[in-house]
């Protein structure tokens, strides 16, 4: 064999030790912090954990948390918009937010739960995350103004586009949960 053709070879060898390091990205979790990672929330609303919001505490946790990436109505904001405009739309932003984007108003939740806000993941207690999620469904017309979202109410909400999306577990004869 040509020493040519083992040069790929010997570069891809000495890369295997930095490539197992991984490449430099955030931290490893501590073990006290796993369980807070390893829960997760399924459309049925098992793993919702105690809590409850109200429109009105959501309004007053978006503008405070939400409103400098999402925009103060939610559908002006320089990040995708969370708010649906009242017509349908053909852009592709818009088609993303939360009233047409989600299949099912715990997703959102856990979603919200996980990732935000932005700029400090996982920071919002229980209540909060269910505020923030009655507000954010309340703007999309899927929730009265008076609702209060919690483990019971939350996973009985039927988002506008749920039929819009392909259940592959069904299809496949398996239960999601």
């Amino acid at each position: 064999m040509p020493i040519r053709s083992l040069v790929p070879v010997v570069v891809l060898l000495a890369g295997l030790p930095a490539m197992a390091e991984g490449p430099g990205l955030g931290r490893p979790l501590a073990t006290e912090e796993i369980p807070s990672y390893a829960t997760y929330i399924m459309p049925d609303g098992s793993g919702l954990p105690d809590g409850q919001g109200s429109v009105q505490q959501g309004q007053e946790l978006y503008a405070a948390q939400c409103a400098s990436c999402h925009g103060s109505t939610g559908v002006e904001g320089p990040i995708t918009p969370l708010v649906s405009p009242d017509a349908p739309s053909t852009d592709a932003r818009l088609s993303q937010a939360a009233g047409s984007h989600w299949p099912y108003a715990t997703t959102l939740f856990e979603y919200i739960r996980r990732a935000m806000p932005f700029q400090d993941p996982k920071s919002l207690t229980n209540d909060e995350v269910y505020a923030v999620t009655a507000y954010i469904l309340f703007r999309n017309g899927v929730i009265a103004e008076e609702d209060i979202v919690d483990a019971t109410s939350l996973p009985a909400i039927v988002m506008p586009n749920r039929e819009g999306f392909i259940d592959l577990w069904a299809s496949q004869g398996d239960e999601p949960y």
